[in-house]
């Protein structure tokens, strides 16, 4: 029987475009996730991701068994705060260049918010006015491929990027996620925590991609509060999923099948 993962995606990228991942994984895990986070208007992006959390609560409360949770940037965040709130939901989690705040970072994001400068400490004032429209595939893969964040993509996954990220428009193509949405999924990143680490009543383990900006050591000396916590690192920057995913994915089966046989030696 395979066991069921739940994937969320990183803002901005549709889960289809991490295809290669889910395949490297398959037939052991079944991957299910939402296609887009925060496009669904019962769930409307709002203060501090809350509505997001909801919406995956929601998904998750559908699954028959406790799920292995795994999300990348925005999607590892959700996931450790469902967690906080609804352990039972889950396995364990593995959050992919997703930073767990310290008190501290959040009073700056609170205080970026107050005082009109959010944009500037995430990448909201870099999706503005950016490109949204093509002409066809080939224009579309050849301006993605030419930026610096897609620069080291696996192919397949730019391919997929290509494919799933966009829809076709009256004239050509458009970014298939919504540009405001994503705006304000940056505008609204939590600067609250729905618990405390040393509540965490699961395994989790946060990878970070070696050359991350993201992802900094304070972040992982947070994981020493929590019970059952680990850190590790694979080579690439902060979309090191959508870099190296057959070494992702490799990683995962090795912590969820350590994770397995400590319950069953705990058992």
């Amino acid at each position: 029987m395979s066991q069921p993962i739940f994937f969320a995606h990183a803002n901005g990228f549709p889960s289809a475009t991490y295809g290669k991942l889910f395949a490297a994984l398959a037939p052991d895990y079944q991957v299910r996730y939402l296609e887009q986070h925060g496009h669904d208007p019962k769930f409307p992006v709002n203060e501090n991701w809350d509505n997001l959390v909801d919406e995956l609560i929601h998904h998750l409360q559908q699954s028959a068994e406790p799920i292995w949770g795994v999300g990348h940037s925005l999607g590892g965040v959700l996931h450790y705060h469902a967690v906080l709130r609804r352990p039972e939901l889950y396995r364990g989690v593995v959050m992919l260049d997703s930073p767990v705040l310290t008190l501290v970072d959040r009073v700056v994001i609170r205080a970026a918010k107050r005082f009109g400068f959010i944009d500037r400490i995430t990448p909201a004032g870099r999706t503005l006015g950016r490109r949204e429209a093509f002409a066809d595939p080939v224009e579309a893969r050849e301006y993605f491929a030419g930026k610096s964040l897609f620069r080291r993509f696996d192919p397949e996954c730019l391919d997929a990027y290509v494919s799933h990220g966009l829809q076709v428009a009256e004239q050509g193509l458009r970014l298939k996620f919504d540009p405001a949405t994503e705006i304000s999924i940056y505008r609204n990143v939590p600067h609250t925590s729905p618990g405390r680490p040393q509540q965490l009543a699961v395994p989790l383990a946060m990878v970070r991609g070696r050359h991350s900006r993201v992802v900094l050591p304070h972040h992982a000396r947070l994981l020493r509060r929590m019970p059952q916590a680990e850190y590790h690192h694979l080579p690439g920057g902060h979309m090191f999923p959508l870099e190296r995913p057959q070494d992702t994915a490799a990683l995962l089966r090795q912590l969820f099948n350590r994770w397995d046989d400590s319950n069953e030696e705990r058992a």
